[in-house]
């Protein structure tokens, strides 16, 4: 079969492969066709010149809020993406059953962005989350609707991957564990993985981990105090080393009030790093502090993750997390998806939901997108990437 397009002599970083090398990728027919050196191009091959930059596997951003228009938290795939260097945007419980059809007949179904979902327990979903109004979608017990979560998740498992729950003070007032108990319930029914939130106490980290299965995911886990996962002396809480040993995954989910560069030092500093990075992105973080996928992920490169632990950690891993392998891999095969990426140097100004600021000496940066087998980036041709001040060392 001719391949369709080629990125010829790019730093390929594929985790799922152990890869790091200076090669060429191939798709064909909306997939990876192959990997080597000069492969041979047809007249009618798209081969686009990426020496310089870095050919990851399509990133995966596991958490972010997408359902643009249907709430107010919701932001527009494929602008974020075109710009983050996301291919495959997870939405993590803007929608419940009440609403998931209107998600995705009407931003799903058009997007050129493959868009993922985890289906909210809760009847609208998160639907109260603005600048003017909070609602806890999960403080009234009324609105959590598990025999219609059950139905529309099975119904729509080519596109929902599990199910959604926030628990916390503002997420779930004073209902505790009620909400997470329900949202199990469906898990386990439609057998899919559970993703939890968790806010300010009640209730406490330590008590959702313990409800925790083996695949299902706690995200925020690196938040600031209250319910951090670290103590104060900076190790890690027994509690989160045994949630990770019986199979619990932790995913950053940044957002506007659940990442703090002090909880990850301590964690980083114990050998204890994410198994995924997401950004939580929605209207209310977008301009600040988590901004996008990439600048999640130069955060942790900056704070010690080597490059290709953090491209894994939104790549492979996420795509593990969300049981659909044939993403976050670049072997021939898999879904013909790649992100291409710079390394900037320089002096970068980061900064935590606290207020903390980092100033670190890289930032990541995204130069394209391939999706399907093709290169999309409508705004930027291959002829205007720009290299003077990047480097994929």
């Amino acid at each position: 079969m001719p391949f369709d397009l080629i990125l010829r002599g790019g730093r390929v970083i594929d985790p799922s492969q152990k890869l790091d090398a200076v090669t060429d990728v191939a798709f064909a027919g909306g997939k990876v066709a192959a990997i080597g050196r000069e492969l041979n191009a047809d007249p009618a091959t798209d081969v686009r010149d990426v020496s310089g930059l870095i050919v990851s596997p399509g990133i995966i951003d596991l958490h972010t809020h997408v359902y643009w228009g249907g709430t107010s938290l919701g932001i527009d795939a494929e602008e974020f993406c075109r710009n983050s260097g996301v291919t495959t945007s997870v939405d993590t419980g803007s929608a419940g059953p009440g609403n998931f059809a209107g998600f995705r007949k009407h931003v799903i179904e058009p997007s050129q962005v493959r868009i993922l979902a985890y289906l909210h327990v809760s009847h609208a979903g998160i639907f109260g989350f603005s600048d003017r109004v909070m609602v806890g979608e999960s403080e009234e017990l009324r609105l959590m609707n598990p025999v219609d979560a059950a139905r529309v998740a099975d119904e729509n498992r080519d596109l929902i991957v599990g199910i959604k729950v926030r628990v916390g003070l503002f997420a779930s007032g004073t209902s505790g564990l009620v909400p997470l108990e329900i949202a199990l319930e469906v898990a386990e029914q439609v057998g899919m993985p559970l993703m939890a939130h968790i806010d300010h106490p009640p209730p406490s980290y330590e008590e959702v981990l313990a409800r925790l299965r083996p695949g299902d995911v706690l995200t925020h886990a690196f938040r600031p105090f209250p319910n951090t996962p670290a103590t104060a002396q900076g190790t890690v809480k027994r509690s989160v080393l045994e949630a990770r040993e019986r199979g619990v995954l932790f995913d950053i989910g940044h957002g506007k009030g659940s990442f703090a560069f002090k909880t990850a030092r301590a964690m980083l500093a114990n050998g204890f790093s994410p198994d995924t990075i997401s950004s939580d992105i929605h209207q209310l973080c977008i301009d600040g502090p988590a901004f996008d996928q990439v600048t999640t992920m130069s955060k942790f490169l900056c704070m010690g993750m080597s490059l290709p632990d953090v491209i894994a950690a939104s790549t492979v891993n996420a795509a593990m997390a969300l049981r659909r392998p044939e993403l976050g891999s670049l072997k021939p095969g898999s879904v013909g998806d790649a992100t291409l990426l710079s390394i900037r140097q320089g002096q970068f100004d980061y900064v935590d939901v606290v207020g903390e600021h980092l100033t670190g000496d890289r930032k990541i940066a995204s130069e394209g997108v391939v999706i399907g087998g093709r290169w999309w980036h409508p705004k930027q041709d291959a002829a205007s990437l720009t290299r003077s001040h990047s480097s994929a060392v």
